[in-house]
């Protein structure tokens, strides 16, 4: 008989690729991620795991074993969906995770609001990346995560995720005061061909859509700064060291030093939810998703 709990950590160390990756997703030391492994290789005679430099691989009996276990935690997880819908009731644990300012814009009155209407479940959040938001929830690591694309430039979702719309969500240029352009209503991007940006840091989803978004606008970006804090960012433009795009969602208050300007073609992020379709009836998730929303429709009113 294989063990359900062993079979999860070979599934975690397959799909992370490495002992202390696996105990990071676990939640657990490297030392029980190898004695579980040990014990799961007694369990089926075979040598799941070999030396590989520094590290470990999976050997072929480990790989095909591997892909078993994916299968069958996969149905354990629809299983589970499937009791919890039909008990009707939202207990347990769900982990959510978001990017910057959804965490600051959309989960706090989530949160309140999913703590309110349900205390018997457990809310945990943390904050992440688009890409990597996507990436935890398909390792299991999360339950849901709130990410983003832009209407120009779609973030890449793979198949066995739901997902559901929150908003959208419009961004403005934010300029000094002191920039020619600063007392226009609107203005293009072009208009911006000889400035310097204040930018996401280089590798980000949002860093390799403002690259685009520029060049496609015939612009080569001139980045000077790098910040993955908007208010870092607008710090930087108040400085009179270049200007950035800023959306509105969690923005907050801004300096007396900077304007937002509208651009005439409207730069919009659509903000989504992204969750496994295999615990798609788990009510714990669909509560989350109706808090995101509310706490959406909130933002933008």
């Amino acid at each position: 008989m294989l063990n359900l709990e062993r079979l999860r950590t070979l599934d975690a160390l397959a799909r992370h690729g490495s002992v202390g990756g696996a105990a990071d997703g676990l939640h657990v030391t490297t030392s029980a991620v190898s004695q579980q492994m040990a014990k799961l290789e007694r369990e089926v005679g075979q040598q799941l795991l070999a030396k590989n430099g520094r590290g470990v691989r999976l050997t072929d009996a480990g790989r095909l074993l591997a892909d078993h276990a994916a299968l069958i935690l996969s149905q354990v997880e629809r299983a589970q969906s499937d009791i919890e819908a039909q008990r009707g009731s939202v207990v347990g644990e769900v982990r959510i995770g978001a990017f910057p300012t959804a965490a600051r814009g959309l989960l706090p009155s989530a949160v309140s609001g999913l703590r309110s209407a349900h205390p018997e479940l457990r809310v945990r959040t943390v904050e992440m990346e688009p890409e990597y938001g996507v990436r935890a929830v398909l390792r299991g690591d999360l339950d849901l995560a709130v990410v983003l694309d832009w209407s120009n430039k779609r973030l890449p979702v793979p198949g066995g995720l739901a997902k559901a719309p929150l908003l959208d969500d419009a961004a403005d240029v934010c300029l000094p005061v002191s920039h020619p352009l600063a007392r226009q209503d609107e203005v293009d991007l072009e208009d911006f061909a000889d400035d310097e940006w204040v930018s996401w840091p280089e590798g980000e989803f949002c860093y390799e859509w403002l690259m685009f978004t520029l060049r496609s606008k015939g612009i080569e970006p001139r980045i000077a700064h790098m910040a993955g804090e908007h208010h870092t960012q607008i710090a930087l433009v108040e400085a009179g060291h270049g200007v950035c795009v800023t959306p509105r969602l969690g923005r907050g208050p801004v300096p007396a030093g900077v304007r937002l300007v509208p651009v005439r073609q409207k730069m919009r992020r659509h903000i989504y939810a992204v969750w496994r379709a295999d615990a798609d009836r788990r009510p714990s998730i669909r509560a989350a998703v109706d808090a995101l929303r509310v706490s959406a429709e909130n933002a933008v009113g």
